[in-house]
């Protein structure tokens, strides 16, 4: 107190402003020490999740060649008959068409046995396998009888679930 004395009022006055300007001095300062260390927060946030999708894709297993039936799709129309005791079972419309549009689906053409298969870039054959339509359709492909037998285009075929179907394909299902 003796000190503050002995100042001039002037100097008092002068003292005070130093001291003010101290106190909006390290304030500023702490608002930009936060920003800095906002910033390079974020920053690092971003990375991680550029380095996480890169990280993504390059672990992803290659598909080999042999699996790839196009890279730039197609649309083929596959018919397929399905028989139970002699007797033909109708596929119903709009099989895989819903809040999802399957590739592998129908329309309204269903009653002639048509598949509609319209895939937009990379097709793999397990995305094409006959199993992949009964599996949009909610159905196990033996669930219509015992002793299977299938052809393809007039010829006997035991692919089943796994034959991979293609354009303009006749499938028959027979079922005892």
């Amino acid at each position: 107190m003796e000190e503050q004395k002995l100042l001039t009022k002037k100097e008092r006055k002068e003292l005070k402003r130093q001291e003010k300007m101290e106190v909006r001095d390290a304030a500023l300062q702490t608002r930009r020490t936060k920003r800095v260390i906002r910033w390079v927060g974020w920053s690092a946030f971003g990375i991680a999740i550029i380095a996480g999708l890169i990280w993504l894709v390059a672990s992803q297993p290659k598909t080999p060649e042999g699996d790839i039936i196009s890279r730039k799709g197609f649309h083929w129309h596959p018919e397929l008959a399905i028989y139970v005791k002699g007797e033909k079972q109708g596929l119903p419309s709009n099989i895989g068409i819903g809040a999802v549009h399957q590739p592998i689906h129908t329309h309204d053409d269903s009653n002639q046995g048509i598949v509609h298969m319209e895939f937009q870039g990379l097709a793999r054959k397990q995305d094409t396998a006959l199993g992949q339509f009964f599996k949009n359709w909610g159905k196990d492909m033996r669930s219509f009888g015992t002793n299977m037998k299938m052809t393809v285009n007039g010829e006997e075929n035991t692919e089943y679930e796994n034959y991979v179907m293609r354009d303009k394909d006749k499938i028959e299902l027979r079922f005892d």
